[in-house]
Order: C-alpha cells, then sequence, then structure tokens
C-alpha cells in the first residue's frame, strides 16, 4: 500500500512533464504521419487519402532528392570536424596552463547566442567587404564569394555550424575526462608517456561514454539545422545549400502543399533514426 502511495505521488509529479510530452512531441508526431497520407483535391474540396502518393512523388522529385543528399553530404562532413575539434578543445582546456580558463570561456560564448543571430553576424563576416575577405586580402590572397558559390557555401555553413556547436560539445567532453582518474594520468606520466599517447591511450578510452553522447546529440542537432540555411542562404546557390530541414518549410509555408511536407518530416525522422541506430550498433560493437 505504501508503495503504491509513493507510485501516486510521483506519477503526480511527473504528470506536467508527461502532459508536456504527449501534447508537444507524441500528438505532433502522429499527427504529421497521418497527414502525410493525404492530399488536398481541388476537384472534391478538401482532403483525400493518397496512400503512399505523397511519398512516391518526393521520391520521384529531383529537387528532394538533391536535398538528401546534401544534408547526408553536409552530416558526413560537420559531425566528424565539430566533435574532433571539441575533443581536442576539451583536452587541451583541462590542462593546468595559463589563460586556459579564459581561452575556455571565449570559446562558450557562441552558445549564448541563438542561432538565428549568429547566423546573422556570420552574413557581415562572408560579406565580399566583411571580415573573412578583409582577412584575405590583408594575405595576399583573393576575395571568395562564400556564400554565392556552389563549392564554399557548405564548407561556409560547416564554420558557422562549428563556431556555434563546438564550445557546447565541449563541457560534456570536458565533464568526462574531468572524471577520469588522477591516478591513472599520473601513472601514464610516470611511465613516461608522451601528451600524444595519454590523450589517444588514457583519456580517449575512458571518455567513450561522453564521446558517444556527443557523437549521436550532434548527429541530430545538425540534421535539424534550420535558421542558418534560411537567413543566409535559402538554399541556394543551385540547391548546393538546400538542407531537408529548410526543404520542409519551402513545401510548407513557400509551396503550400502541407501533406508532401508531412511526408518529409516523416522520411526526415526515419533517416536520423536510421543514422543514430548505425551509430549506437557501431559503438556498441567498440566496445
Amino acid at each position: 500500500m505504501r508503495k503504491r502511495g509513493q507510485g501516486l505521488i510521483a506519477l503526480a509529479f511527473l504528470a506536467p512533464a508527461l502532459l508536456c510530452l504527449a501534447v508537444l512531441r507524441i500528438v505532433p508526431a502522429i499527427s504529421a504521419v497521418v497527414e502525410s497520407f493525404y492530399a488536398e483535391s481541388l476537384l472534391r474540396g478538401g482532403r483525400v487519402f493518397a496512400g503512399l502518393g505523397n511519398y512516391t512523388d518526393l521520391v520521384s522529385n529531383k529537387d528532394f532528392r538533391q536535398a538528401v543528399g546534401v544534408t547526408l553530404l553536409f552530416t558526413v562532413l560537420v559531425n566528424p570536424i565539430q566533435v574532433v575539434v571539441s575533443f581536442l578543445l576539451a583536452v587541451l582546456f583541462t590542462q593546468r596552463a595559463m589563460g586556459s580558463k579564459l581561452w575556455r570561456t571565449l570559446v562558450i560564448l557562441p552558445i549564448a547566442t541563438p542561432p538565428a543571430v549568429s547566423a546573422v553576424i556570420w552574413s557581415v563576416i562572408y560579406r565580399p567587404d566583411g571580415l573573412a575577405n578583409g582577412v584575405l586580402e590583408r594575405l595576399g590572397l583573393p576575395v571568395q564569394p562564400f556564400l554565392t558559390s556552389s563549392g564554399q557555401v557548405l564548407p561556409s555553413l560547416i564554420v558557422l555550424l562549428s563556431w556555434i556547436g563546438v564550445g557546447y560539445w565541449m563541457l560534456f567532453l570536458i565533464a568526462g575526462i574531468q572524471e577520469v582518474p588522477v591516478e591513472v594520468r599520473e601513472a601514464a606520466l610516470l611511465d613516461g608517456a608522451s601528451a600524444w599517447r595519454r590523450m589517444v591511450s588514457v583519456i580517449l578510452p575512458l571518455v567513450r561514454r561522453p564521446l558517444a553522447f556527443v557523437l549521436v546529440a550532434d548527429t541530430v542537432s545538425n540534421l535539424l539545422v534550420f535558421a542558418p540555411v534560411q537567413i543566409l542562404t535559402k538554399g541556394g546557390p543551385n540547391g548546393n545549400s538546400n538542407l531537408l530541414m529548410y526543404d520542409v518549410y519551402t513545401r510548407a509555408y513557400a509551396i503550400g502543399d502541407i501533406h508532401v511536407a508531412q511526408a518529409e518530416v516523416v522520411i526526415l525522422v526515419a533517416l536520423t533514426l536510421a543514422i543514430v541506430a548505425g551509430q549506437f550498433r557501431l559503438l556498441r560493437g567498440d566496445q
């Protein structure tokens, strides 16, 4: 009886969170799946059941296939860069060196800036007469069309998103590194291991769990990138920065085909789950 009373009390405390989860996550997810099987019919004056029609239309659509390719390429490039840089900075900033706390604070500062504001800042940096080209001119290099070049737009977005995200993921890795027993690090130091050997053979294996979390969370975050693309490139030039999340927005609000957009959301979620499941499997295999 006592356990039942404790369970009811716990449920009462959890009820607001569970209600928010149902209203904000579960119900919209179910609604998106259901709506993806319907289409608007002008002849019948309302929505009609379309079955898999929206999905087949997407698969046969050249722009959608390009968006999938761009998103996968973007994910393959940005995730290793952000995870590796975050890990190296975490190792560096956990050393007892002069000024490490100041530099750590400077790296973390972009977290406090909303992605939309960061995108506006970098739009100024990437301008033909902006800071980036100003530095290049000082170095004797030609002016670069960062956001208007088909070959440079994706790397430019990767730099921007790494500037936003690296400090955030670094915090998790710093917490993991600080949990490594001091005795283990001191033993490696006494054995004459170099800084590189200590990082690879001692620190890296012991922070595998936070590193796995950062990899998975970073993957999900980058698959859902929207604001920088919407503000800086509008998916251009020639669709070379048209990530899936922005393509969903375009279909829903620019074209006005909400049902096809819902189908694309379902595909995006399925793609995200497949990638994350593959990462979990690989990480579990390594262990």
